[in-house]
């Protein structure tokens, strides 16, 4: 599965940085795929180049008659390989499947392949178990290069001087870190915290600069999820661990750092369904403190009437002061923002900015467009 880029680039779209869940893409258009169909099509196309360890276990286990058997004990929307194979990677850093860590350590596809299908076959039920009770996790701190000048142009634009961020759909609440970890872009420009542990990178496209106006002071940060992960549990924070391909190095460094950078200042998670806990979130942000709501690819998981809902709590939470609402999602996913004449399903994600101020009127706004979580980028706004 690829996503389109700017200029006919297309980027892998298993590795974490899709903008639409993985566990929904069990069925290709026009007709359903058997098990084993879905499992060699992953391995064969999602984690070829990008993971050989995980392109060998998948096809492995697509030929396993007995380990679609014990996959096909789960419950139907949880077999997806990336949630599966994430379930037996957290066996293998929880010590409980010695054989199977150890083959991802050493890089050996034929022995994860057989450590996998092992692992399953004696420990299905717990394989089962996590997979029920868990979803795939990629949220990384690259969202951040999207976020960051977005949020200081809310600032700018109601005159803040200080912000709390509330993060729906926060899940480890990385976003509520946006304001101390270091970017670059690919202009040479810079944001953020220059000596954060944290650094991330994003390409611009285009001639266009993003704004280097710095955010204001954070004094909340807020994080809202059905089922928020916190860094500083032990069993969560391997969770997030075992969501990762374990040939990648590079991504598992920088999660080890966003991990470290988080607990240092937990944000406060609320859990429940983001919309009823909204106004819970509004009154820990302080009253002379600008409350920025973000949403980062959140608004799809939600049916139209609820973005409606979302949409009317933050018009409820602005008739004391002004709520700004920054967002990067799908184009026509997030009510109100401009589309800029884009199709649907056309491959980007759209930057939007929406100001609800009840003594001036509401202002809604496209920022730019944005690929692959935030890796690449346009920003369109004057500013």
């Amino acid at each position: 599965m690829t996503e389109p880029g700017p200029a006919g680039i297309h980027w892998l779209g298993s590795s974490g940085c899709q903008d639409r869940p993985q566990e929904a893409r069990v069925l290709p258009v026009g007709r359903a795929r058997t098990l084993a169909q879905v499992y060699r099509h992953f391995g064969e196309v999602d984690a070829a180049e990008t993971s050989p360890l995980y392109e060998r276990v998948a096809v492995a286990l697509s030929e396993s008659d007995e380990a679609l058997r014990a996959v096909e004990t789960a419950p139907a929307r949880k077999r997806h390989p990336t949630l599966i194979l994430a379930a037996l990677h957290d066996l293998a850093l929880a010590g409980r499947a010695p054989a199977l860590a150890a083959a991802y350590a050493a890089a050996d596809g034929d022995a994860a392949a057989d450590a996998a299908i092992d692992t399953l076959l004696r420990m299905t039920d717990s394989v089962v178990a996590i997979a029920a009770r868990r979803k795939t996790r990629t949220d990384e701190t690259g969202r951040c290069a999207v976020l960051y000048p977005a949020i200081a142009e809310a600032a700018r634009r109601v005159g803040a001087r200080a912000v709390g961020l509330i993060d729906v759909g926060c899940s480890a609440g990385f976003n509520l870190q946006v304001d101390r970890v270091g970017i670059t872009y690919s202009n040479g420009q810079s944001l953020g915290d220059a000596s954060s542990p944290v650094r991330l990178s994003s390409s611009l496209v285009g001639d266009r600069p993003v704004p280097t106006r710095a955010m204001p002071e954070v004094v909340a940060r807020v994080g809202v999820d059905l089922d928020p992960v916190d860094v500083t549990d032990a069993d969560d924070a391997r969770w997030l661990r075992a969501c990762l391909w374990p040939d990648q190095p590079e991504r598992a460094a920088r999660l080890e750092a966003e991990m470290a950078l988080a607990a240092t200042a937990p944000p406060l998670l609320l859990r429940g369904d983001p919309v009823e806990v909204l106004p819970d979130a509004f009154a820990r942000v302080p009253a002379d403190a600008l409350p920025v709501v973000t949403t980062t690819w959140a608004l799809s998981r939600f049916p139209v009437e609820s973005r409606l809902r979302f949409l009317h709590r933050l018009d409820e939470a602005a008739a004391g002061r002004a709520v700004a609402w920054v967002s990067a999602e799908g184009v026509g996913v997030a009510p109100t923002i401009p589309t800029l004449g884009d199709r649907r399903a056309s491959g980007h994600s759209i930057i939007g900015l929406a100001v609800f101020d009840r003594s001036a009127a509401h202002s809604e706004a496209a920022l730019g467009r944005c690929w692959s979580r935030g890796r690449l980028l346009t920003w369109l706004a004057d500013s």
